[in-house]
């Protein structure tokens, strides 16, 4: 079964954001370390890093016209910062992995969800 984990990165700083710099250099270094080991290991297709919440557009349709507003419709807490696709056996290999994002550790949360093959 292939799985997908949507990484919500909560309170987890990340490289384009202002608390990334109070973040010591080898922490930095560390928690790319963790995501490269991630994207590496067997049954992993790499995933991307999304850009900041605030650049989103979000798009809706109503009575067939297009309508776009800035940003998230979520709260930026909740808005994804990336993603992994990753084909297990088992859910509990996911979990597994997902407890490996560093996100899921430094504030931040990642979603696991089956992906429905048709």
């Amino acid at each position: 079964m292939k799985y997908m984990l949507l990484i919500q990165q909560g309170d987890a700083p990340t490289p384009y954001g202002d608390e990334w710099a109070n973040v010591p250099e080898d922490e930095q270094k560390a928690i790319y370390a963790d995501y490269q080991a991630i994207n590496q290991s067997p049954g992993v297709t790499s995933g991307q890093q999304l850009a900041a919440p605030e650049a989103a557009t979000t798009v809706r349709v109503q009575d067939g016209k297009t309508l776009t507003t800035d940003g998230p419709f979520v709260a930026i807490k909740e808005a994804l910062g990336g993603y992994f696709v990753f084909e297990a056996d088992a859910l509990d290999a996911a979990i597994e992995l997902a407890s490996r994002v560093p996100a899921a550790r430094l504030g931040g949360a990642v979603e696991v969800r089956p992906i429905v093959e048709q």
